[in-house]
């Protein structure tokens, strides 16, 4: 949504207000953290790090996740965020207070810290930077789809926030009412560089490096390492240098402790060529010293189809009628005939890694055998016009909306019958999740979450092998499924029967989280220094 600079001035006026000066003594060490008296032991405090949050802004499955995960660990941890405050933030209906001020560093500008309460206990610290957060476009492109020209010091601030939230002496310090991290966890390329500041300061505060996509790797030249405060020596085939570029992705992999991504198949993916984008050799050498693990996704309670408010009809397992009703608005939605046939659905960003071309191929297929097909999503224009075009090839059989609204992805979810995920790789996926919890068949490739997710046969359909012969032999037992109505519901019944809760995951989050948080003092960190 766009605004005016008059709108983005008068949202700053209401809802931005100064609660506490900033802090400018040095933090107490972590080993000072104590209790008083006859009080219960705290929470460990653990600062949640990432550049999406889908309470304000959603590109991918990381704003979910970002959304998801800590609240899930909420009864566990004392669990905040930490985001910058892009315009989506400041325009929301919730208050920001502003606490503190964060120092600058080199060419990355000084930025207050403001403070955001939401439903849940869920406390989000956002970076008050308007230079570098506030316009229109999504965080990591601008309105016609360009990457920002000045990504590395946008995400090199957050880095350096994060790393200085946690760091026990960073000049103007943070401190919110004695909160301090023992424990970061990073998200993505773009919170990479947090640990490298850290252990360029001498801090052996815990870091967990999430990857969830290994193919987006923040890939500078080194000019920006003057300009970030990276220091020369880092840039090294030990430390963050990447054929010649610097790279976040690999000074998150390098200077964390420990190393997540989103499935156990995709961790075994990333440590082979075929998977790996050039990381695959320090991967491998991080796997052999039990520094990488895959701890799967899951999805909140909200994906439920018999209370999705969203949804044109609400409806359980077995209520077929009201999965119908579901399908007939989809098909109103987006302008199709009234059909008998099958309802092929596409819920993705539009880029290549997704398989679209596949699906583009299929289309005809789809339509000749008598099914028809739904996209929503955005993302690379070549696609979206090759998507349009389809649209205008076969008016009342293919529907295409360019953008995303979460009410229209829902009810997609509740009213088709089949989920096209041709994915090239797939760390994890949510929509398959989605899709087979609202009695949505997903058919995709076997690989990353796919693999891990998707039971072949029972609750969805898989192939092997990435070709358009392959794709369509798994479309064909699609329809040969659909024309057999009792087994078809079975495999329906199946995948609604799942339940890929975040609790399933706070488990072994647990088990990492505690094994990392050490008492100060107890262990010295230890830096891992392996060559791709």
């Amino acid at each position: 949504m766009s605004h005016s600079a008059v709108d983005a001035t008068q949202a700053h006026a209401t809802q931005i207000t100064t609660t506490t000066a900033p802090a400018t003594s040095a933090p107490a060490s972590l080993a000072q953290h104590s209790v008083s008296a006859g009080q219960s032991e705290p929470a460990d405090p653990v600062l949640f790090v990432t550049s999406e949050l889908a309470d304000f802004v959603k590109v991918g499955g990381l704003g979910d996740v970002s959304a998801a995960l800590p609240r899930a660990l909420l009864n566990h941890y004392d669990m905040r965020v930490l985001m910058p405050a892009y315009r989506e933030v400041l325009e929301s209906i919730w208050p920001v207070h502003v606490i503190g001020h964060l120092p600058g560093l080199a060419d990355i500008p000084a930025c207050d810290l403001g403070r955001i309460e939401l439903p849940e206990g869920l406390t989000v610290y956002v970076l008050l930077c308007p230079e570098l957060y506030e316009r229109p476009g999504s965080p990591y492109l601008d309105e016609q789809g360009r990457e920002w020209e000045d990504n590395a010091i946008r995400f090199g601030r957050l880095s350096l926030a994060a790393a200085q939230m946690a760091m026990e002496s960073s000049g103007e310090r943070f401190e919110d009412q004695g909160w301090h991290p023992d424990l970061l966890h990073l998200h993505d390329w773009q919170t990479g560089l947090a640990a490298g500041y850290l252990r360029w300061n001498n801090d052996d505060t815990p870091c967990v490096y999430t990857i969830h996509n290994l193919a987006y790797q923040g890939l500078y030249g080194p000019e920006y390492l003057s300009r970030l405060g990276v220091p020369e020596s880092a840039f090294t085939p030990e430390g963050l240098e990447f054929y010649d570029r610097l790279s976040f992705m690999k000074a998150g992999i390098i200077y964390s402790d420990h190393i997540t991504t989103v499935s156990e198949t995709y961790a075994r993916e990333i440590t082979t060529p075929a998977f790996g984008c050039g990381l695959e050799g320090l991967l491998s050498d991080c796997a052999g010293q039990k520094r990488l693990s895959g701890i799967a996704n899951g999805i909140d309670d909200s994906w439920d189809p018999q209370t999705d408010a969203y949804l044109a009809c609400a409806f359980a397992t077995n209520d077929w009628a009201g999965k119908r009703a579901n399908t007939d608005h989809v098909r109103r939605m987006f302008r199709l005939a009234v059909s008998h046939g099958p309802l092929f659905a596409v819920v993705s960003r539009l880029v290549h890694q997704k398989g679209l071309d596949l699906t583009i191929a299929a289309a005809e297929s789809i339509v000749r055998a008598g099914g028809q097909l739904v996209v929503i999503g955005c993302g690379e224009p070549a696609i979206e016009n090759a998507l349009r075009n389809l649209e205008a090839r076969f008016p009342g059989a293919i529907g295409v909306h360019i953008g995303f609204s979460e009410r229209e992805a829902r009810c997609i979810f509740a009213g088709s019958d089949f989920l096209l995920m041709p994915s090239r790789f797939e760390p994890c996926g949510l929509s398959q999740m989605y899709a087979q919890r609202f009695g949505s068949l997903p058919i995709a490739h076997r690989t990353g979450g796919l693999a891990d997710t998707i039971e072949d046969g029972v609750t969805g359909f898989l192939f092997d092998e990435l070709s358009q012969q392959d794709f369509q032999k798994a479309i064909d037992r699609a329809f040969r499924i659909f024309g057999c109505t009792e087994l078809f519901y079975a495999m329906r019944r199946a995948a609604m029967a799942i339940h890929y809760q975040w609790r399933l995951s706070v488990t072994p989050y647990r088990r990492l989280y505690h094994q990392l948080m050490v008492p100060a003092g107890a262990a010295t960190h230890s830096l891992r220094h392996v060559s791709v």
